[in-house]
């Protein structure tokens, strides 16, 4: 199969779309076409194992550039935690995406690409270049520690991701090096779009992408989809998947699960005050706007990079995009509303990225008169954010031993302004 830039003028393997990240051209890699699954593998699919679903989705994708076996093996490892579907009420799931190494859903996407970037790469040297509004950064950082060859650049907003998420970011050292911007995320992500498409910087090194950018996040991602719907499908409802959106990377590979297949009935993109696709699915006009900070930290994104590759998926058409997907926004207030009627009704605590997306199933539900089981990704534990939690909540939360041991951890970061040449100037230097 070809991948194709979003601005149509590269096309390529997939093991260079992984490699280089970002197209020459300025756009993401893209399937020529989104493979479909027979009708023998959905017969199937309550039968399979979280391994054996990754395995069969991520072969469409991969074809024949990677053995079976190594891709068996790569699976294995990426998927060796649970993704549990946990009940909060009698019609709303909260699909818990955060039992990895950093607590967070993007391990899954991150060890994935992490693994298919060092079989991909022979052991040649790369630099691994990531902007994180907190999760991502960490996950890429676990992902890709000590894996030789590889030198990782995490560029992240100063004083806008949560103590402990800070934390994770800047105490592996080694081969792993933290940059402190002075900026927001999208500040963060646009320098990381200016390195990755500097022609000095590629003449002097192999440089990559770790962001959902970059297609080996979003191919792990659709993953969890499936098998969420193979846990549910006995209730015999239509499933709706609210998803918390800033990049908007995890809703692009629930996108792809539906068209390889999956009888998705409904995608809810929950975004928090940062509504730029909300907007657009009811202006009919897409205009980007600078980040606003809220307690939902990791959407706090005003040009969500992905938004390219659903414009791809749905040929550019709001009304395509409205017939899969409704959009809603909230605000902090609401979500720290909902954080403690969800504790105190049902004995679940939700950290404020999935108080949002319970937020857009009761929305939602308003508006329709299907009688649906609704699936929100819990995408981080909430001890993540233990701050705004504790505070919310008025309760003390327990602090999971994995995210305590970065707690004891020191800080090694580099600051830098918001500044391309300035930081493209410390890269250069790098060895």
């Amino acid at each position: 199969m070809k991948y194709i830039s979003t601005r149509k003028h590269e096309e390529t393997n997939i093991k260079k779309a992984i490699l280089k990240g970002l197209a020459d051209d300025g756009g993401l890699f893209m399937p020529e076409y989104i493979p479909q699954l027979d009708a023998g593998f959905f017969e199937n699919l309550p039968n399979l194992s979280l391994q054996e679903i990754g395995f069969q989705v991520a072969k469409e994708f991969l074809g024949e550039s990677i053995s079976d076996d190594n891709l068996k093996e790569i699976i294995d490892e990426v998927l060796n935690f649970e993704i549990p579907d946990v009940k909060i009420t009698e019609n709303i799931y909260s699909l818990e995406l955060f039992h990895g190494p950093t607590m967070a859903f993007k391990d899954v996407g991150a060890r994935f690409m992490a693994r298919m970037m060092a079989y991909f790469s022979e052991g040649k040297p790369m630099k691994v270049v990531v902007a994180t509004s907190g999760d991502t950064g960490s996950a890429v950082a676990s992902g890709f520690f000590d894996v030789a060859g590889i030198e990782v650049y995490i560029l992240y907003p100063k004083g806008k991701v949560s103590p402990l998420q800070e934390k994770q970011l800047t105490t592996w050292g080694g081969n792993i090096k933290a940059l402190e911007i002075d900026g927001t995320f999208d500040d963060c992500q646009a320098l990381a779009k200016q390195i990755l498409s500097d022609e000095e910087l590629n003449q002097k090194f192999t440089l990559t992408s770790a962001n959902s950018i970059n297609i080996a996040r979003l191919i792990p991602q659709s993953f969890y989809y499936f098998w969420a719907f193979a846990q549910l499908e006995k209730l015999g409802k239509p499933i709706v998947f609210s998803v918390p959106s800033g990049n908007f990377g995890n809703l692009t590979a629930g996108l792809f699960a539906k068209k390889m297949g999956l009888p998705i009935y409904q995608f809810i993109a929950s975004t928090n005050a940062n509504d730029v696709v909300p907007n657009y699915l009811e202006t009919g006009n897409y205009e980007t706007k600078p980040s606003k900070q809220t307690i939902s930290n990791a959407m706090d994104v005003g040009n969500p990079s992905n938004f390219e590759r659903m414009k791809s998926l749905f040929n550019d058409d709001v009304s395509e995009f409205k017939k899969e997907i409704e959009s809603y926004s909230f605000s902090d207030e609401a979500t720290k509303e909902t954080m403690i009627k969800v504790k105190n009704d049902f004995g679940y605590t939700l950290d404020p990225h999935g108080a949002v997306a319970y937020l857009g199933l009761e929305k939602y539900s308003e508006k329709s008169s299907a009688d649906f089981v609704g699936v929100l990704l819990e995408t981080a534990h909430p001890a993540k954010f233990v701050e705004v939690v504790e505070d919310v909540l008025k309760t003390k939360i327990e602090i999971p031993e994995k995210l305590e041991a970065f707690n004891k951890k020191e800080k090694q970061s580099l600051e830098f302004p918001e500044d391309f040449e300035v930081v493209k100037q410390f890269l250069m230097e790098e060895k």
